[in-house]
């Protein structure tokens, strides 16, 4: 595996599923796989879960592990080709691509959506130099439109907790005080559509996701309705997608705290478990009681992450 965006991208999803269980039982036993082998996390943007859990990942491996803080540390870079860079920007990526190769075997990039311009955000101008210029295997750790490590941890997670053959999978949209990319909804809709769930995507008007990763996924927004008999439900917030406004993309088009995850809404569930990617936006995105309560996953599912991981790198180093 060369580069890591998709869920295609992992081949057979349950070999890859199997192989993450396997590694839950034992995170070491691949950990002379990596050994003299040298992992470089850029991070164009902050990080928590995605930070730690691909290092730990790197370390299960028998990885060296660099760490680059775009933002801090580095010299500005710039990332569009034809500038005259008169500016604050001194380096341009397609100098700084090639030199970061030449010191490590694989690449990690974290790089957020810029609203700036959808076209620029979803041909994935950022990511797709570091594939074409580095040499280098290249995965992402969230980028303008995808989080694929997230997304496999959440269906290692749901694979973990499920209670039925095919269970109802809920993402729903929920209020927050800031534009936030479509990235972990666009990913999570793409895997859940490749696993063994039904899923359903509920959100008010003017927030459809891409159809390149909604594909023929059952779309509600009457969002009580989405969670009658769901048996989990992932709330996250996106901003408007743009896909049939584009002059709003970007754009917080709604604060409707009614659609808050709360018990209300959890009670004509079946029992669902929650789940977020955190970090999550309290009595916004979900109510104390919900998040605290025994069936949120929100824990498991962080931890996961470092599985997910585990298995991205150590099918990448196999190809090396």
């Amino acid at each position: 595996m060369k580069v890591f965006r998709y869920v295609s991208d992992l081949g057979d999803l349950k070999s890859a599923l199997s192989e993450a269980f396997e590694l839950k039982q034992d995170h070491y036993k691949f950990q002379t796989l990596g050994r003299r082998k040298t992992l470089l996390l850029i991070f164009f943007n902050n990080s928590l879960r995605t930070r730690l859990s691909t290092q730990k990942a790197a370390m299960n491996l028998g990885m060296n592990v660099i760490v680059l803080d775009v933002n801090q540390g580095a010299w500005k870079l710039e990332t569009e080709r034809g500038v005259v860079m008169d500016g604050d920007k001194s380096e341009h990526l397609l100098e700084a691509v090639p030199v970061m190769a030449q010191y490590c075997d694989l690449i990690g990039v974290r790089t957020f959506a810029r609203f700036e311009s959808r076209e620029a955000d979803y041909t994935e101008e950022i990511l797709n130099q570091f594939i074409k210029y580095s040499g280098r295997p290249v995965f992402s750790m969230e980028s303008a439109t995808v989080h694929p490590l997230q997304a496999f941890a959440d269906l290692i997670t749901i694979e973990q907790y499920r209670r039925a053959a095919r269970p109802k999978v809920v993402l729903t949209w929920a209020p927050h005080p800031r534009a936030l990319p479509q990235a972990v909804p666009n990913s999570f809709a793409e895997w859940m559509r490749a696993a063994d769930v039904e899923l359903v995507i509920t959100h008010p008007e003017g927030y459809e996701l891409d159809p390149q990763f909604v594909g023929d996924a059952k779309v509600e927004y009457d969002q009580m309705k989405a969670f009658e008999g769901a048996d989990f439900v992932y709330a996250k917030n996106w901003s408007c997608p743009g896909v049939s406004c584009p002059e709003n993309y970007g754009q917080v088009l709604s604060r409707d705290m009614s659609w808050t995850v709360d018990k209300k809404h959890m009670a004509v569930t079946n029992d669902a478990f929650f789940m977020h990617c955190l970090p999550v936006r309290r009595n916004m995105i979900v109510t104390d009681d919900v998040i605290e309560a025994p069936t949120s996953l929100v824990i498991p599912e962080a931890a996961n992450r470092e599985i997910s991981a585990t298995v991205v790198l150590k099918r990448m180093l196999e190809t090396l």
